[in-house]
This record gives structure tokens, C-alpha cells and sequence, in this order.
């Protein structure tokens, strides 16, 4: 189904408190029931991570959220120690080159274990966290970074109107393959049609489009 036919299966509905309160709701148990079931397997990448690659486990990184807050998003590190200083350098061969985010197929500072979660999206379990704690959604824009925010116009600045997700509609679209002006055109899709029945599409086509793990790097 393409996006398009998400969108077509959600109409419009009213997004008052009754709404935020039953999205909260769905957060609070399908996030714990994830959480619990991926307990021991994040105990196992926890270890591996840190058995294969000086450093944390878990990496700690300043997003911004609802409203332009910002809050600490856990992830496993999946990059060799330093790695953000770099970032700059590597900008010339990003696969979108002046785009606002910074993606990188063949980014050297990825680990060969971190290939291994980003490709399977096991890096981003932590922010199952993030979910329980009320700074993420499970279905949402994904955070940006703030340096990304910096560079927001009017438009992009909407994708702050609502709490980010660990998931949302471009990530069962393409993901890194597409770029800033797709995804944030889905973003604003997203927000105009928001719905329960919308954010339960997006979960159900999150699973397979992990699995095929396409444009995930």
C-alpha cells in the first residue's frame, strides 16, 4: 500500500484531548508490552556492543521534540567513539548533499556491529524508553537533532506541533532513501490526518518494511 492509501484510510477526524489521551493510552501499553518482550535481546545487544567497541552501550543524543523542547533520546551506539565530531567532514559525501539531515550509506564511522542494528533498526529500541516516558510517541515525526532545527523554515517548523515517533509514515516509505522534502511533505500529511486508525496502519507497515530493511544504513 502506498502512502497515499494510508492516508486514503484515515480520514480527518477531531485530534482534541479525547484523542491525546487514547494515543497516550496506546503508547503506555503497547510500548510496555514491546519493552518487556525485547528485554533480553536488548540485554544480549547491550553486551555484544560493549564487548566488540570501547565506549557505552547506549548513546545518548540532545533531540529536539513537541514544541520545540529538547530531550535526551537513548540509542545503541552503533558508531566508534568520537564519532560526532566528524560529522562535518563527512557532509560533502552525504547520499543528499545541502540536505538539512546528514545520511550516509557508507558512513566509516559505523561499526560493524552498528551496520548490523542500523540495517535491522535494533539500535533504536531504546527509545521504547522515550515512549514510556512521555517525550515520544510510538507513530510520529522522527526527532530532529537541534542543528537541524536551526535551519527550519515556517513549514519544517510544524513537524514540532506534535510529540516525534519511533516511527511514522516515511519510515514504511523508503526512509534514508528519500529525501528531507519527501519526508517532511509525509510529516505534514501525517499531522493534517492524524487518527488512531492512522497510527495502527503505520505500526502494522512498520514491521514489514523492518524486515526488508530497506533504505535503513
Amino acid at each position: 500500500m502506498a502512502a497515499d492509501g494510508i492516508l486514503q484510510t484515515a480520514a480527518p477526524v477531531r485530534t482534541g484531548a479525547p484523542f491525546e489521551v487514547s494515543k497516550r493510552a496506546l503508547d503506555l501499553a503497547l510500548g510496555s508490552a514491546i519493552l518487556i518482550a525485547t528485554l533480553p535481546l536488548m540485554l544480549v545487544i547491550a553486551l555484544v556492543v560493549r564487548a566488540t567497541h570501547r565506549g557505552p552501550a547506549v548513546f545518548w543524543q540532545q533531540r529536539v521534540g513537541k514544541n520545540g523542547l529538547c530531550f535526551w533520546l537513548p540509542k545503541f551506539r552503533s558508531m566508534h567513539a568520537g564519532a560526532e565530531e566528524n560529522r562535518e567532514s563527512l557532509r560533502p559525501y552525504a547520499d543528499h548533499p545541502g540536505s538539512v539531515t546528514f545520511k550516509m550509506r557508507a558512513d566509516p564511522r559505523v561499526t560493524a556491529v552498528g551496520r548490523v542494528l542500523r540495517k535491522t533498526s535494533l539500535d533504536e529500541f531504546p527509545q521504547l524508553w522515550s515512549v514510556l516516558r512521555g517525550d515520544m510517541s510510538l507513530v510520529g515525526p522522527r526527532p530532529p537533532l537541534p542543528e537541524e532545527v536551526a535551519q527550519y523554515g515556517v513549514e519544517a517548523r510544524r513537524r514540532l506541533s506534535v510529540l516525534p515517533g519511533l516511527t511514522c509514515l516515511w519510515q514504511v516509505q523508503g526512509r534514508s532513501l528519500l529525501d528531507f522534502d519527501t519526508q517532511l511533505a509525509l510529516d505534514l500529511a501525517y499531522i493534517e490526518r492524524r487518527s488512531l486508525r492512522l497510527d495502527l496502519a503505520i505500526l502494522l507497515r512498520t514491521i514489514p518494511a523492518v524486515l526488508s530493511m530497506r533504505g535503513a544504513h
